[in-house]
């Protein structure tokens, strides 16, 4: 018992090595402020649980398919140092994954949000 709990402690500190090594990516750099933005936003609009339940599943969308996009990066690289087109098109389909779940996190958004910001500005009209 154990040695499978030190077994597991180890494999957090591996998890936490690649969410270090994922937090220097120039993508990811981006997408994670925006990702708190948004959490701060849906705080500040006092969202439902189901609201707060689709901008959490968005948000990790988007973060989770750039980690996914990020190590295939690194793995062509590996097998594929020089310039490769079949290479190439395994990147851009990795990359593309990060857009349509940047795509459908912004449907979520605005699904959730523009509401609440109409909601917001009429309160200063009426």
């Amino acid at each position: 018992m154990i040695r499978y709990l030190i077994k597991e402690l180890k494999s957090f500190k591996h998890a936490f090595a690649g969410i270090k090594l994922l937090s220097s990516d120039h993508n990811f750099y981006f997408h994670f402020p925006v990702g708190m933005f948004v959490l701060l936003l849906a705080f500040l609009f006092q969202l439902n649980t189901m609201e707060w339940l689709w901008v959490i599943l968005a948000i990790g969308l988007v973060w989770i398919t750039e980690a996914f996009n990020t190590s295939i990066e690194k793995l062509v690289d590996l097998v594929s140092p020089e310039y490769n087109v079949l290479a190439g098109k395994v990147k851009d389909i990795a990359a593309a994954t990060v857009f349509l779940a940047v795509i459908f996190s912004g449907c979520i958004g605005l699904i959730i949000f523009v509401p609440h910001f109409i909601e917001f500005f009429n309160s200063f009209t009426s």
